[in-house]
């Protein structure tokens, strides 16, 4: 199991948790958490007893965003991560869910500042919690920057758009009660609680079929931007194999008998 000085690694069961840990920096990203993360979603990619993952962060916050003095050359941590970023230009990307999709379902615990960045790879996961006292917003034409991270293109097609221009274009900070207004997170739940609430999440999505759902997922993914024709025709497509599968089987077994279903991935 991976992980870097700057981001913690571990397993509950059958979900990975995925630990920004820069808690003095607010979480801000460092070539190293980077470098973890990307790590951690191809682990998750390739590991089947891997069924769901949670990105959360350690001392109170999420993630306050790229980290600055990296950003203008200076201080970057971790000068044995650069040839990972040599060899692969686009990793940082892929790290921030900006080029890659995991297979696995990823719920995002939110807890403090979720900003800049953090707002920005907060629209890459699939379900969000944030704590009550948690903090959105994308801060970055505040300092004469864009948020390349794909907030123009994500947000306007998460939220309504005159939601998503409004958070670009004043660069205004969130309470989570205004994210979860918006449909910017799905659950906002006490301070110091947004991990357990998403690791619940997580348990409930691991007892279920996970050839099921991946599919599912994926099927959501790949039909956003479709016809309504075009969607319900790949969505045959992606949904009938499943029923053909063994844990389809299992499942209906198992409710037949009153027992947890045992799935195999078969």
């Amino acid at each position: 199991m991976g992980g870097t000085e700057h981001l913690g690694v571990r397993r509950e069961g059958a979900t990975l948790v995925l630990t920004l840990n820069r808690p003095e920096a607010k979480n801000a990203l460092s070539l190293p958490m980077l470098v973890g993360l990307y790590d951690g979603w191809l682990e998750a990619d390739a590991d089947d007893g891997i069924r769901s993952v949670v990105l959360t962060g350690a001392g109170g916050a999420f993630c306050a965003g790229m980290d600055l003095k990296a950003l203008a050359g200076r201080g970057m941590e971790g000068e044995q991560y650069r040839d990972r970023l040599k060899a692969d230009p686009d990793l940082h990307w892929k790290a921030m869910l900006r080029h890659h999709r995991p297979r696995k379902p990823v719920i995002a615990a939110v807890e403090g500042y979720c900003v800049a960045g953090g707002t920005e790879i907060l629209q890459g996961t699939d379900i969000r919690v944030a704590a009550s006292s948690a903090t959105f917003g994308l801060f970055e034409v505040k300092r004469g920057l864009f948020p390349i991270g794909g907030s123009t293109v994500r947000l306007p097609r998460q939220i309504a758009r005159t939601h998503a221009l409004e958070m670009l274009l004043t660069g205004r900070p969130y309470s989570a009660e205004e994210a979860a207004r918006i449909g910017l997170v799905g659950r906002v739940v006490p301070d110091g609680t947004a991990l357990d609430a998403a690791l619940d999440i997580a348990e409930r999505i691991n007892a279920c079929g996970p050839l099921a759902v991946e599919a599912v997922k994926a099927s959501v993914y790949e039909t956003a931007e479709m016809t309504e024709t075009e969607g319900l025709a790949a969505e045959l497509k992606r949904g009938w194999p499943i029923f053909d599968t063994a844990d389809a089987k299992e499942g209906a077994r198992a409710f037949a008998e009153k027992r947890a279903p045992r799935y195999r991935r078969e």
